[in-house]
C-alpha cells in the first residue's frame, strides 16, 4: 500500500514550485509521480497529421521525485507524515501520524 496515492492533496516540499499545493494526477513509476500546474516545462512537438497533432510549443507537466511531496492535512493547513492501521473491520488504513484522524474514509 502507497503512503500517496492518485488523486491526494499534496504539498511540494523542494524544488522551483516549493511550497504550492496541488493534486496527483498519476504516477509515472514506484518514485516518480505527476503533480497537476508543477514541474511544468516547455516542449517542442512536431506535427503528425495522421494523429491530428498539431505541432508547435507545448506546456506540460513533468514527473517529479516521491520525496519531494508530502501529503496535505488540510485540518492542520500544513503537511504531514502517513501511517498504517487497521480500522474496526480489519481493512487497511492510512492516517495522519500528527493527530491520527484517517485520511481514507
Amino acid at each position: 500500500m502507497k503512503k500517496i496515492r492518485k488523486g491526494d492533496n499534496v504539498i511540494i516540499l523542494s524544488g522551483k514550485d516549493k511550497g504550492k499545493q496541488s493534486t496527483v494526477i498519476k504516477f509515472e513509476s514506484v518514485e516518480k509521480v505527476i503533480v497537476r500546474d508543477v514541474n511544468r516545462v516547455k516542449s517542442h512537438v512536431k506535427p503528425n497529421p495522421s494523429k491530428n497533432i498539431v505541432g508547435g510549443i507545448v506546456e506540460i507537466e513533468k514527473p517529479i521525485h516521491v520525496s519531494n511531496i508530502a501529503i496535505f492535512n488540510s485540518d492542520k493547513n500544513k503537511a504531514d507524515r502517513v501511517g498504517f492501521r487497521f480500522n474496526e473491520s480489519g481493512n487497511k488504513v492510512r492516517y495522519f501520524k500528527s493527530d491520527g484522524t484517517l485520511i481514507d474514509l
